[in-house]
C-alpha cells in the first residue's frame, strides 16, 4: 500500500490537476476569513470548505490514471488495492490543506467570542476545529468515493452529483458537518468551545463504508 501510495500522489503531482480545488480553497478563506474574526466563526467558516474540496479531490485521483495504466496496476497489486490507494492519496492531500488552514485561521483570528466579550482559549478552540474539518474531510472523502469512478462513469453525471451531494451534506439536517460546524458557530456566541468527538465518529464511520463500497464495485466493475 505504500508503494501504490507514493505512485498515486506522484501522478497526482505531476499532473497538476491538484491545483483548481486548492486555489479553490485559498479564495474561500482569503475571501471568508478576515484578520481579527473571531476564531470559532472562522474555524467553521474554514472546515466547511473542505467537504467540496475533498470530493473534488477525491474525484481527480480516481480518474487520473489511464485506464491501460490502471489495468496493469489492478492486475499487479489488487483492484480494491489500487482504489484505496486513490482514495488515500486524496485524504493526504485533503488532511494537508486541513492543518494548514487550520493553523492560518488560528494564526490571524481573535481568540474572542462573536461579540468581543469573552476569551476562547486557543488550544481548545484549535482541536474542536481540527476535528471539525476531519469531520468534513471524511465526508467530502464519503461524497467523492459514491459520486465517482466506478460507481458513476459518465463524467457530466459524476461532476453534477458530486457538486449536490457535497453541498447537500454541509446542509441537510443530520449530517455529521452541519452538527460538528453549528457546533463552532454556536458556541461562538458565548465563547464555549464544543468538541465534536459525535460527528467526527459517525463521519469516519460514513468514510469507511463508502471507501469499502467502491472498492468493491471497483472488484466488480474493473
Amino acid at each position: 500500500m505504500t508503494a501504490l501510495l507514493r505512485y498515486q500522489i506522484s501522478l497526482l503531482l505531476h499532473s497538476q490537476r491538484w491545483l483548481p480545488p486548492i486555489i479553490l480553497y485559498g479564495t474561500y478563506l482569503a475571501v471568508g476569513v478576515q484578520a481579527g474574526q473571531p476564531v470559532l466563526d472562522a474555524l467553521g467558516y474554514a472546515a466547511a470548505a473542505l467537504l467540496p474540496v475533498t470530493a473534488w479531490l477525491v474525484r481527480i485521483c480516481v480518474t487520473q490514471e489511464p485506464a491501460a495504466a490502471r489495468a496493469v496496476t489492478a492486475a499487479a497489486t489488487g483492484t480494491h488495492r489500487a482504489h484505496l490507494a486513490a482514495l488515500l492519496a486524496a485524504t493526504v492531500f485533503a488532511v494537508v490543506l486541513a492543518a494548514v488552514g487550520t493553523l492560518i485561521v488560528l494564526v490571524i483570528s481573535e481568540p474572542l467570542n462573536a461579540d468581543h466579550t469573552v476569551e476562547v482559549p486557543l488550544l481548545p478552540a484549535g482541536t474542536a476545529g481540527l476535528l471539525a474539518a476531519a469531520v468534513c474531510l471524511l465526508l467530502g472523502l464519503a461524497v467523492g468515493a459514491l459520486c465517482s469512478r466506478p460507481l458513476l462513469r459518465r463524467r457530466g453525471w459524476s461532476i453534477a452529483v458530486n457538486a449536490v451531494v457535497a453541498l447537500a451534506a454541509l446542509v441537510v439536517g443530520g449530517s455529521p458537518a452541519k452538527y460538528a460546524i453549528s457546533g463552532l458557530v454556536t458556541g461562538s456566541l458565548t465563547g464555549a468551545v464544543h468538541i465534536p468527538a459525535l460527528p467526527f465518529v459517525a463521519a469516519a464511520l460514513a468514510a469507511a463504508v463508502a471507501a469499502a463500497t467502491a472498492c468493491a464495485v471497483a472488484v466488480r466493475r474493473g
